[in-house]
């Protein structure tokens, strides 16, 4: 059970099947996609009061004991009862989508025990992005199972220019968010260097 009163502003850990993991540093691209996310789904979130956008540092306290630190996390507006505002601010519930972005230390949890936690917990949606492959991977839960919604690769122009017809006829430049159903993200987006 978490103690507030133990925890302290520099813990920074998540439980794991009752196992506490201290999770490496991120990268500088892990905090660039991260502020992609917040540029076009968090400013759109906010701008049309749909909810919250939380990233990795707020902790998440599932119903099955798991506590977790998201990479990405929205808590929609009719589901705001879950958020604790106090000097621990915490999420006590399920969210309705979570993102995780994939680095070396990490990968094998988030496509394995985290992804199976969050389709166990209820999360509707989760995605998946993979840096080294410029791809997103959404899931969305259906019967109480994840089935796979798509999978968005980024080409850049000579990536594009070499596929051939039916492979560029294909390709899906937006990837939609489906907690908002007339709301996509472009894929450009969450993977372009603004430098």
């Amino acid at each position: 059970m978490f103690n507030e009163a133990l925890y302290t502003a520099k813990d920074c850990f998540e439980i794991i099947s009752g196992k506490k993991i201290i999770p490496s540093a991120k990268n500088i691209e892990h905090g660039i996609i991260v502020s992609s996310l917040i540029y076009t789904i968090g400013v759109y979130v906010k701008q049309n009061r749909l909810g919250y956008v939380f990233t990795d540092n707020t902790d998440i306290h599932f119903p099955d004991g798991n506590l977790f630190r998201p990479d990405f996390t929205i808590i929609c507006a009719e589901n705001a009862d879950i958020i604790t505002k106090n000097i621990y601010g915490a999420i006590h519930g399920v969210p309705d989508m979570v993102v995780e972005i994939l680095s070396k230390s990490t990968r094998n949890r988030d496509l394995g025990i985290k992804k199976d936690a969050y389709e166990t917990n209820g999360v509707k949606e989760y995605w998946i992005i993979d840096p080294w492959s410029s791809t997103v991977y959404t899931y969305i839960l259906r019967d109480g199972k994840f089935q796979l919604g798509g999978e968005y690769i980024h080409y850049n122009e000579t990536e594009f220019s070499m596929l051939n017809e039916d492979e560029k006829a294909d390709v899906k430049f937006e990837v939609p968010v489906t907690l908002f159903p007339e709301f996509k993200v472009k894929v450009s987006d969450i993977f372009d260097w603004y430098i």
